[in-house]
C-alpha cells in the first residue's frame, strides 16, 4: 500500500512540477510582490518538484528527496498564504474560500511525503515482527 501511495505522491509532484513549465502564468499570480525573480522562483520550484518526484521513487535518494520536498512545501507556503490573503489568484477566478481551504492541504502533502519517503518502518515494527 505504501509503495502504491508513493507512486501517487510522485505522480502528483511530477504533474505539478511539469505544470510550472507548461503554464507559468498560473504561478506568476501566486508570487508575493516581495519575492525577487518570480520567474526564476517558478521554474526552480517546478524543477524541484520534478526532482523530488523522481527521487522518492528511488530507494537511494528517497530520504534526501523527502527532505527536499518537505523544504519545498515549507518554502511555497508564503505564496499560498499570499493568494489567500489577497482573495484572488490572477489570472484565475477562484473563490477566496477555496484559496483558504487550500492552506491545510500543505500539511496533508507534508504528511504524505513524510510517510512515503521518511517514515522508518523499522521503528514501528514490534520486536517479535520479523523484517520484510
Amino acid at each position: 500500500m505504501k509503495a502504491a501511495f508513493r507512486w501517487f505522491v510522485a505522480l502528483f509532484f511530477l504533474a505539478a512540477g511539469a505544470n510550472h513549465f507548461r503554464a507559468p502564468e498560473m504561478y506568476a499570480g501566486m508570487m508575493p510582490p516581495w519575492l525577487p525573480w518570480p520567474d526564476a522562483a517558478n521554474y526552480l520550484s517546478g524543477a524541484a518538484e520534478i526532482a523530488g518526484a523522481i527521487g522518492i521513487l528511488l530507494p537511494a535518494t528517497r530520504r534526501l528527496a523527502g527532505w527536499g520536498l518537505l523544504a519545498l512545501l515549507i518554502a511555497i507556503f508564503p505564496a499560498n498564504l499570499h493568494v489567500a490573503l489577497q482573495g484572488r489568484m490572477p489570472p484565475f477566478d477562484i473563490s477566496p474560500v477555496v484559496l483558504w481551504l487550500r492552506l491545510p492541504f500543505q500539511a496533508v502533502f507534508m504528511a504524505a511525503v513524510w510517510w512515503v519517503a521518511l517514515a522508518d518502518p523499522s521503528r514501528h515494527r514490534s520486536p517479535t515482527t520479523p523484517p520484510k
